[in-house]
């Protein structure tokens, strides 16, 4: 896999069944190595090596359903109290970030209501805190560490 816009970071991998499969610790299994599974993999290690947030704050690849459809969202983030302060939508490097990729993200996040987004495909990273009174967001550089 090519490198990332992240931190370089220990991975395990493993080869089955002709396939390259690398480890998740979220989901504490063995995934196959796709270039968008890549990329949610550095952001999990990124959240919690350099942003220290706990693994058991941290759910992937979770399914909600939106107007009767069902959707896999790739990572949501909680705080110590259970609210949803961080939804992270992951594209394989490939894949320019574009407007719809932000329509999908917000429309997800109607229905998680995330204090904060994250849109990456690994090479560019964008972070919008939302500000639900003034029903707008706000473009940061940065996305916040935990704080307990």
């Amino acid at each position: 896999m090519r490198p990332l816009n992240f931190p370089t970071y220990d991975f395990r991998f493993k080869n089955s069944e002709n396939k390259v499969h690398i480890f998740d610790v979220i989901r504490k299994k063995f995934v196959v190595l796709q270039p968008e599974e890549w990329v949610r993999q550095n952001v999990i290690q990124f959240l919690i090596r350099d942003k220290k947030y706990p693994k058991s704050l941290i759910n992937v690849e979770k399914q909600l359903t939106i107007n009767t459809l069902k959707k896999r969202y790739d990572i949501l983030v909680f705080d110590a109290k259970g609210n949803i302060i961080l939804l992270v939508e992951c594209k394989s490097p490939k894949i320019a970030i574009t407007q719809p990729t932000f329509d999908q993200i917000a429309r997800y996040n109607m229905k998680l209501n995330a204090k904060f987004l994250m849109v990456t495909n690994g090479l560019e990273h964008f972070y919008c805190k939302m500000d639900y009174k003034k029903e707008k967001y706000t473009f940061l550089e940065q996305f916040p560490d935990f704080s307990r």
